[in-house]
């Protein structure tokens, strides 16, 4: 049997959504900005459509694109990769997660230092995670205090020296911020162990120890649908995370995304009757919340040169799928995630060379994932499997 592959370009939107202005983000154009400013080479990108979707410098629009081509819009209230991934899931979240622009509340903050055994909190502000170690790391090295911040987005992160508190306890801490602290009006979509190294002045985050501790998602979902059906589910990357670990037959963990693109490889040469949903962060991790737009365009070129690849594992009927989860400009002040567009790129039998449009939800990826498998769409979107060209419209 066929495979569907899911794989999110994580931060790659495509232009300010029409509510942007609720969240700060009007003129924010991760994709847009960052090609045309930086000028990568994307031929394979290119060939995909990708040039289709909006106006690119160095990817001009095809006439006879290898996908379908369109864009999606976000409708859950928030722009986090939760949010994002849930969406695209079949869930759609009404109300956003909880945030704190002004930090978290006093009894929050007591709780926490009283469970660690502290006598408070740093930080306690919405920082990005390379700042937040430079101003508060050399003041926990001495008072043993964890760096307590968030962000714009519904997070409850915590950075600890690794020489003052060891991984095992950090992850401990975070465990019980998930599940006795931030729950009710305060349940955040994920809580964030972010441990570092180095001396002041020149501490540095430890990325491939971060872990994420997310709400198990509600279901239906379409991993729930296709399990339920006998269909195996895979996750590589940190999807398995922003779903609270539950959901997937196998799950591959991966610290750039140069190792996903080689696990997915890996995978594709045996995969058969299979889900596999993929995340790919640097672009958002490394380069769009450190405002690094050549990065990020680097990241983009990276995934570029491995699409030849991906497309010579895939069999004749498998569906691929190439989108985001929220978009996260370099170019802009902001070093947060935005609420934007993001790219949608199809392959599959019948899809070639055709304009999918403006998709009124991300949850149109799950009704397509519906279709696929052949199972009763549950959820609210419209599937882009079922827009297939009949033969006298392709002449």
């Amino acid at each position: 049997m066929s495979n569907f592959y899911l794989i999110i370009l994580d931060g790659v939107g495509c232009g300010h959504q029409e509510d942007a202005a609720q969240y700060g983000d009007v003129g924010s154009n991760t994709l847009g900005h960052v090609v045309n400013s930086m000028k990568p080479e994307l031929p394979n990108f290119t060939r995909l459509g990708l040039g289709n979707i909006i106006p690119l410098d160095t990817v001009p629009p095809v006439l006879n694109s290898l996908c379908g081509f369109g864009k999606m819009r976000e409708v859950s209230a928030g722009k986090d990769s939760t949010t994002g991934h849930w969406e695209i899931a079949g869930i759609r979240m009404p109300e956003a997660f909880p945030t704190y622009p002004e930090g978290f509340p006093a009894e929050i903050a007591q709780t926490f230092a009283e469970h660690t055994g502290t006598s408070g909190i740093l930080a306690n502000k919405p920082f990005s995670g390379t700042d937040v170690i430079r101003n508060f790391g050399e003041e926990h090295l001495k008072t043993g205090k964890p760096i307590v911040y968030t962000s714009a987005d519904s997070v409850f992160q915590v950075a600890t020296h690794t020489d003052i508190v060891p991984l095992e306890k950090l992850y401990a801490w975070c465990r019980f911020a998930r599940e006795e602290l931030m729950t009710g009006e305060h349940a955040v979509g994920r809580v964030i162990a972010r441990p570092f190294a180095g001396e002041p002045g020149k501490f540095f985050r430890l990325t491939d120890h971060r872990q994420d501790f997310s709400l198990v998602a509600p279901e239906p979902n379409i991993m729930s649908e296709l399990q339920g059906a006998g269909i195996k589910t895979y996750s590589i990357g940190k999807i398995i995370d922003l779903f609270g670990g539950v959901g997937f037959t196998q799950y591959r963990k991966t610290h750039s995304n140069a190792e996903g693109i080689s696990q997915l490889l890996s995978l594709m040469h045996a995969a058969e009757n299979s889900f596999v949903f993929v995340n790919l962060i640097d672009t958002d991790q490394l380069f769009g919340h450190r405002n690094d737009p050549a990065g990020f365009a680097g990241s983009l070129e990276e995934f570029d040169r491995a699409i030849p690849a991906l497309f010579s594992n895939l069999k004749d009927d498998d569906v691929l799928v190439i989108t985001a989860d929220h978009g996260n400009d370099p170019t802009t002040v902001s070093t947060d995630h935005a609420r934007e567009f993001v790219p949608l790129l199809v392959y599959g039998k019948g899809l070639e060379g055709q304009s999918l449009g403006t998709r009124a939800t991300f949850s149109d990826v799950a009704a397509s994932v519906m279709h696929w498998a052949g199972l009763e769409n549950l959820f609210t979107g419209r599937s882009f499997l079922a827009e297939k060209k009949k033969p006298e419209e392709t002449h």
